[in-house]
């Protein structure tokens, strides 16, 4: 879920995650986000294995008619995070669109962020630096 990376990157700073991707793979080391992009993971190591051919009969098969597995950047939409402006606030810790006029808020160094839950609020509240840190490397 593309709304977890900033959680994702504050508790494991060292993990570098790739936005914009189904799958991701380095050597003989392969890991997806998700559940279609897993179905298209599962696709790509049967075509690395017997072929392209056979993933598309599997996929066929299966009646998946996603094509993320033939290319692991298809996902382009989801590589830049989205940005939240006054016009169209959206939740410091997920994303979310949210409501200014009741959702929970905090102020920090002068800004003020909104969230769509207090659990989202507690997350931030507990370390503001980091979170925001980890954010502008997504």
């Amino acid at each position: 879920y593309h709304g977890a990376f900033g959680s994702f990157a504050m508790e494991f700073p060292d993990i570098q995650l790739k936005r914009g991707a189904r799958f991701v793979e380095n050597g003989n080391l392969a890991t997806a986000g998700g559940l279609s992009s897993g179905i298209d993971l599962a696709l790509r190591v049967v075509e690395r294995y017997y072929g392209r051919d056979v993933a598309r009969k599997t996929a066929y098969n299966m009646e998946y008619q996603g094509e993320g597995w033939m290319s692991p950047d298809s996902n382009q939409i989801y590589a830049t995070a989205p940005v939240s402006t006054p016009e169209h606030p959206l939740c410091a810790v997920c994303g979310m669109d949210v409501d200014p006029k009741i959702a929970p808020k905090s102020v920090f160094k002068g800004a003020t962020y909104y969230f769509c839950s207090e659990d989202d609020k507690k997350t931030f509240d507990a370390a503001p630096d980091k979170f925001i840190s980890a954010q502008k490397t997504l």
